[in-house]
């Protein structure tokens, strides 16, 4: 059965952007860590990021993160979810990539009337949730996210835009850890759903 998982990275003090939606303080982040039990970076090849995007069947983000990415391919990137069904939850009307492999759909609604539809199109494989922390906590508050998979990066920014947008009802259940050669740390989480 396909899973609902929260993938992302975020600093020590729970934020996965600055107050600007900005994430310099994560691709500009260099540290590292010796420790006989740390592995390659999670965007090394073959790192924790390629083997969890094995597994996902479909994506869903919310206009803020949609819009970050359609930055970097203005900027000459290609669209990083080849073949891969892309929900966007937005109010707003968006641009959709040109490239032929990009699968986006824009949509207006509450996640869990759009739910059946997106679990749908993943497949045999999960629904990843790519941010941000509202559309999290749609899922959350809906009872439908299944896991956490928290990179946390050293860095503290002191305000920004939060992992969540609002409390989990439960306690979360520590699946694993991994430490990286970056000095960031994985997190994974099972997340226990309503009902």
């Amino acid at each position: 059965m396909s899973k609902v998982q929260y993938y992302c990275a975020a600093t020590l003090d729970g934020f996965i952007a600055d107050a600007n939606d900005g994430i310099d303080w994560l691709t500009g982040y260099q540290g590292s860590y010796e420790g006989e039990d740390a592995e390659p970076g999670p965007m090394s090849g073959g790192g924790s990021y390629e083997r969890f995007y094995e597994g996902v069947g479909a994506l869903v983000s919310g206009s803020v993160t949609y819009e970050f990415v359609l930055e970097h391919i203005r900027g000459g990137g290609s669209w990083p979810y080849a073949g891969k069904p892309c929900w966007v939850l937005s109010s707003r009307d968006q641009p959709t990539p040109e490239q032929e492999d990009a699968d986006v759909r824009i949509v207006r609604g509450e996640v869990p009337e759009l739910f059946d539809e997106m679990i749908a199109s993943a497949g045999e494989g999960n629904l990843w949730v790519v941010g941000g922390g509202n559309i999290a906590s749609q899922f959350s508050d809906a009872g439908l996210l299944d896991e956490l998979h928290l990179t946390v990066v050293p860095v503290v920014l002191g305000e920004g835009k939060p992992l969540f947008d609002r409390g989990l009802p439960e306690p979360l259940q520590l699946t694993g850890t991994r430490a990286f050669e970056t000095g960031m740390v994985e997190l994974r989480y099972e997340i226990r759903r309503a009902g």
